[in-house]
């Protein structure tokens, strides 16, 4: 069983920076497609930014410039970089990781910009 926690959540200023963890536990995160997405009340859950096994990146095209995904294996930890943030990204945050037929999700954590 894999299982997925996030942390680095909270409360941020506008124009500030916040940059979440998700540590896993097993052995699939090297071999998963690791993602980061959010989800307001209300709202459909959307994809922040994704990075495959091989290492290649995408984003959500309204993020791209300000979000940075990107993972240590030693670690097990997917991160997260979140710059310039606004308002309009307060969220809930949650880690993904999917391998085959097998999904997984976080708990989630609170992003909140406000000033």
């Amino acid at each position: 069983q894999v299982q997925l926690v996030e942390s680095g959540g909270g409360l941020v200023q506008p124009g500030g920076s916040l940059r979440l963890s998700c540590t896993a536990s097993g052995s699939i995160f090297r071999i998963a497609t690791m993602g980061w997405y959010r989800q307001a009340p209300g709202k459909e859950r959307e994809m922040v930014a994704t990075i495959f096994s091989g290492g290649t990146k995408i984003y959500a095209d309204s993020l791209k410039g300000r979000f940075t995904i990107s993972r240590d294996v030693i670690k097990n930890t997917l991160y997260l970089q979140m710059n310039s943030l606004k308002p309009e990204d307060t969220d809930v945050y949650s880690c993904n990781a999917r391998h085959l037929s097998n999904n997984y999700w976080g708990q989630g954590t609170q992003v909140t910009v406000s000033s």
